[in-house]
């Protein structure tokens, strides 16, 4: 019996470790990068000034920037070109995004969900909106800004072209000619550049009403002299961005390379100031470029050429510059020929069903995965279309979420009917089973056996009372990663307060549950329980009272208090797990009900 409710307890407690994670290891990891990043920007803004003021050190542009990332052969292009001609390579320009827009003539882009621009100048996609998503739920807050420009502090662009020996190519300064004024799904536009040599190189850009960019590079040589070019593509982006740093969760450079998907830190590149060795592989197909939490920019070659990609890091000044590139294989342009390559970029959010289609269709291998399903995949995603489609029944997530909970307690319906009746048997047991306590007292090898006589003869499993919570773990974890990842949850709405179920839950005990709206100090936040924990908190009493009392009273007590362990834990966590975890444990109220009476009208 002991060995029986130590695995119970055991099995609690795991699941108290692993949920304490986040609270107590990952919270305090947020807060020091926080703090290392005002120090960062800190550091910038002072030599920006000393330059200003004329005791600064001399700028570099940032076309010739001094970082390189070794043989071209082996990581493609040069890295560390984050700003353009004419601004700083050491400091920040503290311009707007406006006035960087306005540094270079521009293609315009306008789809139904994206708002932006081509630089005209290198030919770098630069400039994205989201129409769709907004930086927070107020209706005023501004849209989602994917892309920088180049002359902005923080660029983050996207960038084709070829590379060769003893030919001019198009550089990062090469002004590019539109046959057009704007990018549309219905109007491709051409960008062309004649390098004076006989070698004519055009940008065909093809733009779908989601997402994705199709570029198509063109080589003409009207030339007498056969010429050998490579493609390339690549990502770059200036500073590392402002990331959650949860252990479940990756935010950086990522790809999927020969089917295997490949995820690097941005630490494994740029750790405490100093660059780090290059991240290099070879595919066949794949894609590769940055994801964060709800946003991917990622490159997709051509899915029959073999390429060879890297994961660099520099310096852009003080700021460290991150790319992710591919460089292909050599092809001949004949005099009097010409060549094109088909590449592709998704730059936009990371919608399950979108990057399913676009997987579908082009034959994208493992870009589902850029989602972070995590090691639950099986389950995860499963969880997921389930939710969407009773979404898509409902109107609404928190409904479609108490639909799965329902689900999945007529899945284990069995498990849990005989778990529960176990679990009342031990409760008649009970009497009984102090008895033995009492006669046998401290002899513990006598109580065992006298125990497990007990429990052969009255027909009871002691362990199957833990079946439940075993069962419930993964599932737990796997929704939990469904609202923490899709970004389907991001923004979506409950009925009530809850108006966003990725999130926790706004009304709390510190602001009155909504009657004092303020700024929680940080030292308090631990103890700012929300409603809905509070409703989770009394629903596991509720359940825990009807079950049987552990006849040790050490582990009575760490149960009686598992409730409110629980409510404090959860509190952080997004409301649409909590409202899971509360529905989830009414209905095994009802159930474990229904069971008990129908036992006790058999006996009686």
């Amino acid at each position: 019996m002991a060995d029986q409710k130590n695995l119970f307890l055991a099995v609690a407690l795991s699941i108290v470790i692993l949920i304490s994670w986040n609270v107590m290891v990952e919270q305090p990891k947020i807060e020091q990068q926080k703090a290392a990043h005002e120090q960062q920007q800190a550091a910038q803004e002072a030599a920006r000034q000393a330059q200003e003021s004329g005791t600064g050190q001399a700028t570099t542009p940032a076309g010739d920037s001094p970082v390189k990332a070794g043989d071209v052969a082996k990581t493609g292009p040069q890295l560390g070109v984050g700003a353009a001609p004419g601004t700083s390579s050491l400091a920040a320009t503290g311009i707007t995004r406006e006035d960087a827009l306005k540094k270079a003539p521009r293609l315009r882009i306008d789809t139904p969900r994206l708002r932006g621009s081509i630089s005209l100048i290198g030919a770098r996609v630069d400039d994205l909106t989201l129409k769709d998503y907004q930086v927070d739920l107020d209706e005023e807050s501004a849209e989602i800004d994917l892309l920088q420009p180049v002359h902005s502090d923080k660029p983050y662009y996207v960038e084709f072209g070829w590379l060769g020996n003893g030919i001019k190519l198009p550089t990062r300064t090469t002004v590019w000619t539109p046959n057009g004024r704007t990018l549309t799904p219905d109007t491709p536009i051409t960008l062309s550049w004649e390098n004076g040599e006989g070698l004519i190189f055009e940008q065909v850009y093809r733009i779908d009403e989601n997402y994705l960019v199709t570029v198509t590079q063109r080589v003409k040589n009207k030339g007498t002299t056969d010429v050998s070019v490579s493609p390339y593509g690549l990502v770059s982006r200036t500073s590392r961005p402002d990331i959650l740093g949860f252990y479940i969760l990756h935010e950086g450079p990522l790809g999927v390379f020969d089917q295997t998907l490949k995820e690097v830190d941005y630490d494994d590149l740029f750790d405490d100031g100093v660059v780090q060795s290059p991240e290099r592989q070879e595919t066949t197909g794949g894609w590769l470029g940055f994801t964060d939490k709800y946003w991917l920019v990622a490159l997709i070659p051509d899915a029959d050429k073999r390429l060879k990609t890297s994961f660099n890091a520099g310096r852009r000044g003080l700021e460290p510059v991150f790319q992710t590139d591919y460089l292909g294989d050599a092809i001949h342009v004949p005099a009097g020929g010409s060549i094109e390559r088909t590449d592709r970029v998704f730059a936009g959010a990371k919608e399950v069903l979108l990057l399913d289609k676009y997987a579908e269709e082009i034959g994208i291998v493992g870009f589902d995965k850029a989602v972070d399903w995590g090691w639950f995949y099986f389950l995860t995603k499963p969880i997921f279309y389930m939710l969407n489609w009773f979404f898509g029944q409902f109107g609404n997530f928190g409904l479609a979420i108490l639909a799965l909970t329902v689900v999945i307690k007529l899945a284990f319906f069995p498990l849990a009917n005989k778990s529960y009746r176990s679990m009342n048997r031990m409760k008649v047991l009970q009497p009984k089973m102090m008895e033995l306590k009492e006669r046998y007292g401290d002899d513990k090898q006598r109580l065992n056996q006298a125990m497990m006589d007990l429990y052969k003869k009255e027909k009871v499993n002691p362990a199957s009372g833990c079946l439940p919570m075993l069962v419930q773990i993964p599932v737990f974890f796997a929704l939990y990663k469904v609202l923490f990842v899709t970004i389907e949850m991001r923004h979506t709405p409950f009925y009530g307060w809850i108006d966003d179920l990725s999130a926790p839950d706004p009304l709390t005990i510190f602001t009155g549950f909504g009657l004092f709206p303020w700024d929680v100090p940080e030292l308090l936040s631990i103890f700012n329980i929300g409603l809905w924990p509070i409703i989770m908190g009394l629903t596991m009493f509720l359940q825990q009272r009807l079950n049987p009392t552990p006849a040790d009273p050490v582990q009575a007590k760490i149960f009686l208090f598992m409730p409110l362990i629980f409510t404090f834990i959860l509190a952080p966590f997004p409301a649409g797990l909590v409202i899971y975890w509360a529905w989830n444990n009414i209905l095994s109220i009802g159930q474990q009900w229904v069971i008990m009476r129908q036992m006790n009208k058999a006996e009686s």
